[in-house]
């Protein structure tokens, strides 16, 4: 009797074999930030064995330390913390346009579904034609200028974060609502008051989500008719086949795409503490 109920006992304190793959399991930030080190020395490993193999043109296939080297003499002497700047102005207020337009109608789209029915079968649409589809109409529009560039960033995200929000708006539980009727709310009472609060932290994560693809358009965005900006900076190299220049751009694009990223995630956890364990 008593090896028998010991079995299982000492079955259930025995450690896992693999911690590290245990599902949703939480790890600490020491061994996250270590694995995410390994995973980019990894990278680089691979890279600079490919290229002293030479398994590819030195030309077009520079290695990591002459790529970082040019983006060295870009940054020190070219002028390319400039580019930087524009870049990232571009997508700031085609973004922050993008996200004036995209909450409230989101909020509403998911709340109410008149309001849906009404704008659901336009952006749906519009969802699905590609945004450099539209760079000929807009250089007609606006020619080479700044606000063709923002109205190209701004199609490329506005249709996905609405519906993004739209879908985080509607997840909302029945429950929270019904409560605010019960308590006497109006209809604006409770969007205001439940519906906005509960929907805020899908709010931010449909944002970090869609910034990210901001960022992969804004080479197209800067590669037609630009005179700065990291996407022109990368067109000049191309003249000239430095592309170790233009894969110091890609690299300073990715180190931008990851800050901007990391900050949102953090001013998710700093607003919505109680869902770390979500994030």
């Amino acid at each position: 009797m008593t090896s028998d109920t010991a079995t299982p006992a000492a079955s259930g304190n025995r450690p896992s074999r693999d911690p590290l793959l245990t599902f949703k399991a939480p790890i600490s930030t020491s061994l996250s930030l270590g694995l995410g080190v390994l995973a980019w020395a990894t990278f680089f490993a691979i890279w600079e064995g490919a290229v002293l193999l030479e398994l590819g043109n030195p030309i077009l296939f520079p290695g990591p330390g002459q790529v970082l080297s040019a983006l060295y003499e870009l940054l020190t002497e070219r002028g390319l913390l400039w580019d930087i700047w524009v870049s990232v102005l571009r997508v700031m207020v085609s973004f922050g346009g993008a996200c004036l337009v995209a909450i409230p109608l989101g909020i509403l789209m998911g709340s109410f579904r008149a309001v849906e029915a009404f704008f659901n079968p336009v952006v749906s649409a519009w969802r699905y034609l590609p945004a450099p589809a539209f760079i000929p109409l807009l250089l007609m529009w606006f020619g080479a200028s700044e606000e063709q560039k923002f109205a190209l960033l701004f199609l490329g995200v506005i249709w996905f974060l609405v519906t993004l929000i739209m879908d985080h708006t509607r997840e909302i539980s029945a429950d929270l609502i019904n409560t605010g009727i019960t308590l006497g709310g109006n209809r604006w009472q409770i969007l205001w008051t439940v519906v906005i609060p509960a929907s805020l932290p899908g709010i931010v994560t449909a944002m970090r989500q869609m910034l990210a693809v901001s960022w992969t358009y804004l080479v197209i965005a800067e590669i037609v008719a630009a005179d700065n900006g990291i996407g022109a900076m990368m067109m000049r190299a191309k003249r000239f086949v430095h592309v170790d220049e233009i894969m110091a751009g890609i690299v300073v694009i990715g180190v931008l795409g990851l800050t901007f990223d990391f900050a949102l995630r953090q001013a998710r956890k700093l607003l919505f503490p109680y869902l770390d364990d979500e994030d």
